[in-house]
């Protein structure tokens, strides 16, 4: 990990913040969820944000939990200590969550996860991810995400609302001046 200055005054209120949101418990989910999705993975007793980090910081379990969930998504996995071999794990682990089907905006950055600047986003991409398994008929963590609720209305239900005034328009039933702003305007200081 880079070394980096501790930060004072707004990095430092951001970096507190940030922090902040980490959940121990949304991390035991995700790990135990990890455990079971790749046996081999060595999450027991692991705790705690840095701790998460220096393990999953390689990104290795990430690309196997990936070709666990969807066979080949990770062509090559890296095992080599290099720091850029160690990033472009992380890469290929978020390009194949991607097109697993997870939303970008769950997703984290490489430098989130391998200099461990937003572990809570690191997290929530991981149940993220979860959640998606289980819409896929695999085991997942989480609730159960939601299905699209499209509706379809006829022409005759769409033309039926075109008399309504709706309440955010204001009400045509009492006299007011709102509008009346022709001529010219009063001066005070004429």
């Amino acid at each position: 990990m880079a070394t980096r200055e501790q930060g004072y005054g707004f990095t430092a209120e951001i970096s507190g913040k940030i922090q902040g949101k980490y959940d121990s418990n949304q991390e035991r989910e995700a790990l135990a969820w990890i455990q079971k999705q790749v046996p081999n993975a060595g999450l027991q007793g692991v705790s705690g944000s840095s701790a998460v980090g220096d393990k999953l910081k390689d990104g290795v379990i990430l690309c196997k939990l990936i070709n666990r969930l969807q066979p080949n998504s990770v062509k090559n996995i890296n095992t080599s200590k290099m720091a850029f071999k160690q990033m472009e794990n992380i890469g290929n682990f978020l390009a194949g969550v991607e097109k697993y089907g997870v939303s970008r905006t769950d997703m984290f950055q490489t430098v989130d996860l391998y200099e461990q600047q937003n572990m809570p986003q690191v997290i929530m991409c991981i149940h993220a991810l979860g959640r998606k398994a289980g819409t896929k008929g695999q085991q997942g963590i989480g609730p159960k995400e939601s299905d699209a609720n499209k509706r379809n209305f006829s022409q005759q239900q769409m033309r039926a609302g075109d008399g309504h005034i709706g309440l955010q328009m204001g009400t045509n039933k009492f006299a007011n001046q709102s509008g009346q702003n022709f001529g010219k305007t009063r001066a005070i200081i004429d």
